[in-house]
């Protein structure tokens, strides 16, 4: 069965393609040249959209500098988007920086940290403890299949 797609959704992808290349070919500011959209947000009445980006330059100045410069070109990206897609209302635009990716990369540098922490102590605990661990894991895991298999035999 096939994925059904809301009609919002639909224009939503279209959207952040077309804002893409528009970026990317008609802008003419070398500061936002390098401004990549991650995802755009279409309301269901299709009044409104909210269109996610990142920079290369990480720069909280340059990054608060690029989303000013996009969200005041956004009659700019209106009439662009209005002349690609064709459709009968444009959604009123707005940009936002998109933290997701700055997100990403802190997880996985706690998760990093709290393994290389994890495989520190178990080195201070040193190799007794590990294959005591074990063998008392083995013991009481072999004795609840035991008690599982007699409770489902009778």
């Amino acid at each position: 069965m096939a994925k059904e797609y809301s009609r919002a959704q639909r224009v939503a992808e279209q959207m952040k393609k077309e804002v893409a290349g528009i970026i990317m070919r008609e802008m003419k500011d070398p500061r936002v040249k390098m401004a990549t959209v991650s995802d755009v947000w279409v309301s269901g009445d299709l009044k409104y959209a909210k269109i996610y980006v990142t920079f290369l330059d990480n720069d909280a100045a340059a990054v608060t500098k690029g989303i000013r410069i996009l969200n005041r070109a956004r009659g700019f990206f209106r009439t662009m988007i209005g002349q690609a897609m064709q459709l009968r209302m444009v959604p009123e635009v707005t940009f936002l920086y998109d933290k997701s990716l700055e997100e990403g990369f802190r997880m996985s540098g706690l998760i990093t940290e709290a393994v290389r922490h994890d495989a520190e102590l178990r080195e201070e605990a040193g190799p007794d403890n590990d294959s005591a661990d074990d063998d008392n894991n083995s013991q009481d895991n072999s004795s609840e299949v035991a008690e599982n298999s007699d409770a489902t035999t009778k």
